[in-house]
């Protein structure tokens, strides 16, 4: 690994040292955020009862004097028993060794980067009595990612999620949780909802625009998204609605769908890797099997509707894709592909999607629906499509390792 030290006077190497207990970078990283310093990169692991912590930290903005920050630290050093020195910056690297007998669950952080991210979350891990085993910055520019590598065995696993959820969606951040049975499995497949996930736009919705029944469609849309009625009852009753709608208005609407933001960077870099990826969606094939060509998908799969003459009869062809059938549908590629379910990913962002993120090895809800937060193992917004990436073993140590050049 190379090594590099920097020049700029407000960049110091922060290194903490000493036997293990709960509260060290809870209490550590509280100094800093007092003051005002930012933390711009963090590695943290423990190895045989023994914590160790580096941090590179941005004294700028810091309201105090950088001596008496030193004093405090020191300080606050001793008061815990630990080892902690302070100089300048140079560029650094520390190697994970995994853990044995220790319920772990790694969860990685994406979103805007401020002062006192890490103290906030340390806090609420050290408050749910989990301890950190490691943090690790993995990037830090347009969105900064960490990712936190804790031991849960004190505090149940559903009870952890919803309040760190809740404490990130304060703060405009977001969340995945990957259990350690299932992150260090390589991903080979990742699985996309299309409406709302991939396209920006409820497709049927537009198509009731079109049909003069907008509002109508909408209403039962949302009923359906949000899991108040089944999804066979509400695609039927909103494709009856659109009886008579020439083919061509479908041609228009295709050519007119807007991709979500970063989705087609992200497909294009998932393909790079050699990820298969698959489409498979409660609309329709009109649309998937249009966005399977231009996007390059390996799988595309949608519900068929019937044209007579040119024209939309109400009805739909073959079996309906529901939420037990978008599941079904990807244990069928897992076999084709000689491939676990833990090695899927799966991206939707509504109630037709739970079972599909609930089995496969990473499930996770873009823009969620309140009930599909319940299936979920994390949530990204518009904001951080993209950060998907950042859970993939291979994306994460390029990235590393490109910083390291």
């Amino acid at each position: 690994m190379k090594s590099k030290t920097h020049k700029n006077k407000n960049l110091y190497i922060i290194s903490v040292l000493g036997k293990d207990h709960p509260g060290i970078v809870a209490k550590i990283t509280k100094e800093l955020a007092n003051a005002g310093a930012n933390i711009i990169d963090i590695d943290q692991t423990v190895l045989r009862g023994l914590f160790m912590m580096f941090m590179i930290v941005d004294v700028s903005g810091s309201k105090i004097w950088f001596g008496e920050l030193q004093a405090r630290l020191l300080e606050k050093a001793s008061e815990l028993k630990v080892r902690i020195s302070i100089e300048p910056y140079e560029e650094y690297g520390v190697v994970f060794h995994k853990k044995k007998g220790k319920k772990l669950v790694l969860v990685t952080l994406l979103g805007k980067d401020m002062p006192g991210i890490v103290n906030k979350f340390s806090e609420l891990f050290f408050n749910l009595e989990s301890n950190i085993e490691r943090i690790r910055m993995i990037a830090r520019g347009e969105i900064i990612v960490l990712e936190f590598m804790v031991d849960i065995k004190k505090i149940k696993w559903e009870i952890l999620r919803e309040k760190l959820q809740k404490e990130a969606e304060a703060i405009d951040m977001n969340l995945i949780f990957q259990p350690k049975d299932v992150f260090h499995r390589a991903k080979k497949l990742v699985v996309f909802d299309m409406d709302s996930t991939i396209v920006d736009a409820e497709v049927i919705d537009e198509i009731g625009k079109a049909a003069g029944v907008e509002e109508e469609v909408k209403t039962v849309t949302k009923r359906a998204m949000a899991g108040e009625i089944e999804f066979e009852d509400a695609l039927r009753e909103r494709v009856k609605l659109l009886k008579n709608l020439p083919v061509e208005v479908l041609e228009e609407i295709a050519e007119n769908l807007e991709l979500t933001p970063g989705a087609q960077e992200l497909l294009i870099t998932l393909k790079e890797l050699g990820y298969k990826i698959a489409l498979i969606s409660g609309g329709f094939t009109f649309f998937t099997d249009k966005l399977k060509e231009k996007l390059n998908f390996d799988y595309a799969y949608a519900n068929e509707l019937e044209i007579e003459d040119g024209k939309l009869t109400g009805e739909v062809r073959g079996r309906l894709i529901d939420a037990k059938v978008k599941r079904n549908i990807i244990k069928e590629i897992a076999k084709k592909e000689g491939i676990t379910m833990d090695e899927v990913i799966a991206i939707g962002d509504g109630a037709n999607d739970r079972f599909m993120l609930r089995d496969v090895g990473l499930g996770v809800g873009f823009n969620p629906k309140g009930v599909l937060k319940e299936f979920a193992d994390g949530v990204l917004t518009d904001k951080n499509l993209k950060g998907i990436l950042y859970c993939l073993g291979d994306y994460r140590e390029k990235v590393l390792n490109d910083r390291e050049e």
